[in-house]
């Protein structure tokens, strides 16, 4: 049994932003703009026109990531251009293919191999590493020994501690277009599970702490997300080209002035477990 080490920026302490420069527009019908998952954590975003929220979230959502030599996780904080890989992975028949720029593809049935377990933020994740083609392809393409690795349960990739769903309002992404002085924002940057038309900016904040009807699903949202360099990345290329927290932190501040939280966006844990698809309904209670 091989255990790995990897940690991130925690999300603490639990605080809120006010929303009081805002009209929260609680009439407005609000739907699912947009849904992205990532079956290889780190990797392409794929955009599903329908998932099935269970309570740990979706089933080939960060079901896969990869590790370094040392087992330590290898993600985009240290190499954005993992996101120029495009995975698909077919759950139910345990099928994965990688689709590199240059053209090369790489695809088969997953075959599970050696035990390892992998440190995700201080939480200990057990899997195994993926037999075949799979981690000679990732290594070739970043130029380091890496394996790949499929986590014992589904999507266990994603946070347990704080929610698997994640949503983000567009109107939110374009608030930060309009401060940071640009024509848009690319919304794949935040790698959030469900976007959401129809809100005034930051209205998501408004429901922490409330359910919300999802499609079929209902969710309770707990916290929001403290966000990351990798969205200051380039979703096609994985390079630098945004200084996304500066701008945030510009006009939204820290976490209750802690210097440190820059939060966009929100948590929330499946109460509900149903079909969610683009165009449902979105209705805090």
């Amino acid at each position: 049994m091989i255990y790995t080490s990897a940690r991130c920026k925690r999300r603490r302490p639990r605080a809120t932003h006010s929303l009081s420069r805002y009209n929260v527009a609680v009439h407005t019908p609000k739907t699912v703009s947009r849904l992205a998952i990532a079956p290889v954590k780190g990797m392409a975003l794929l955009h599903p026109t329908e998932i099935r929220l269970e309570r740990f979230g979706v089933a080939a959502n960060r079901r896969f990531h990869v590790v370094d030599a040392d087992g330590r996780r290898y993600g985009q904080l240290r190499d954005g251009t993992l996101a120029r890989i495009v995975p698909a992975y077919d759950a139910e028949g345990e099928r994965l293919t990688l689709r590199f720029p240059d053209g090369d593809v790489v695809d088969g049935d997953v075959v599970l191999g050696e035990p390892v377990v992998t440190d995700f933020y201080g939480r200990p994740v057990p899997g195994r590493v993926v037999d075949g083609p799979w981690s000679a392809a990732v290594s070739r393409f970043v130029g380091r020994p890496l394996r790949l690795v499929r986590t014992d349960e589904p999507a266990a990739g994603v946070d347990r501690d704080l929610g698997p769903v994640t949503m983000l309002s567009d109107a939110s992404l374009e608030e930060l277009a309009r401060r940071a002085g640009r024509d848009s924002v690319d919304g794949r940057r935040f790698r959030m599970l469900i976007s959401i038309s129809g809100c005034e900016p930051h209205e998501e904040d408004a429901w922490l702490g409330r359910r919300v009807a999802v499609g079929d699903a209902v969710v309770l949202l707990r916290e929001q997300v403290a966000r990351c360099a990798i969205t200051t990345q380039s979703p096609e290329t994985g390079l630098r080209d945004f200084d996304s927290l500066r701008e945030i932190k510009r006009y939204r501040g820290t976490r209750g002035g802690d210097g440190k939280n820059i939060d966009f966006g929100v948590f929330g844990e499946v109460e509900q477990p149903g079909r969610v698809r683009v165009g449902d309904a979105v209705a805090p209670d």
